[in-house]
């Protein structure tokens, strides 16, 4: 049974995203504070935390900042801050997934399954993994290696990177990367190629600081060299 720690204030949606949870079976614990939901993670192996962003101790920004210095479970922030900048600075912080409020539940607990469904691929290394260079992709896992190490990448950087790996050298533009990629988030700027690029680039160069395999090219767009 999955562990998900739900740290949201308000308890009218707090109630709301603990019953569409515990319907589907997962154990849910509830915290109303970021401090308190930080030390019940460095405390207990929780599988996913759904974050309110605007918290009366703790902002959901730097609790997640501040989580991914010890932990990589998934996080789903949950708020009414919407705005696109908000938007990429919660997926720059190391957030898997952004939902604004007003939210269906239904669909949280969508993205609460598929999220612990791909978390759950890299207990298994009898995946079917296609090598590319530098790069081993194991597409029904959903999982990316680079040199020998596996990437622990958000929902769209694993989307983006497999895109570009998919047509390996072809430089593939921010609108076409944007169809692809975010196709079920279509209000994004294009502003969020940029981004997530660059995280990635981060992640890529601390494996291999000598390389740069994703190349910018002005005016066009991005390609891989794997």
């Amino acid at each position: 049974m999955s562990r998900i720690l739900v740290i949201e204030d308000e308890s009218a949606i707090a109630d709301a995203v603990l019953y569409a949870l515990r319907a589907e079976a997962y154990s849910v614990e509830h915290v109303l504070l970021g401090r308190e939901g930080l030390r019940r993670l460095r405390e207990e192996g929780f599988d996913l935390v759904v974050l309110d962003v605007g918290l009366p101790d703790l902002g959901g920004f730097d609790l997640c900042r501040e989580l991914r210095t010890f932990s990589q479970v998934p996080v789903i922030f949950l708020t009414a801050r919407d705005g696109e900048i908000d938007r990429v600075l919660g997926l720059e912080l190391g957030a898997d997934d952004y939902m604004a409020k007003p939210f269906s539940p239904r669909e949280l607990v969508a993205r609460v399954r598929a999220r612990l469904r791909r978390v759950g691929a890299p207990a298994a290394e009898t995946g079917n993994w296609r090598q590319q260079g530098a790069f081993a992709h194991d597409s029904a896992g959903q999982r990316i290696r680079y040199g020998a190490q596996e990437l622990a990448l958000t929902r769209y950087e694993y989307r983006l990177l497999a895109a570009l790996l998919a047509r390996p050298g072809a430089i593939l533009s921010r609108e076409q990367l944007m169809a692809d990629v975010w196709r079920d988030a279509p209000e994004t700027f294009d502003r969020t190629v940029d981004t997530h690029i660059k995280t990635l680039r981060t992640k890529l160069h601390a494996i291999d600081p000598q390389r740069d395999p994703i190349q910018t090219h002005r005016g066009m767009g991005y390609s891989l060299k794997p």
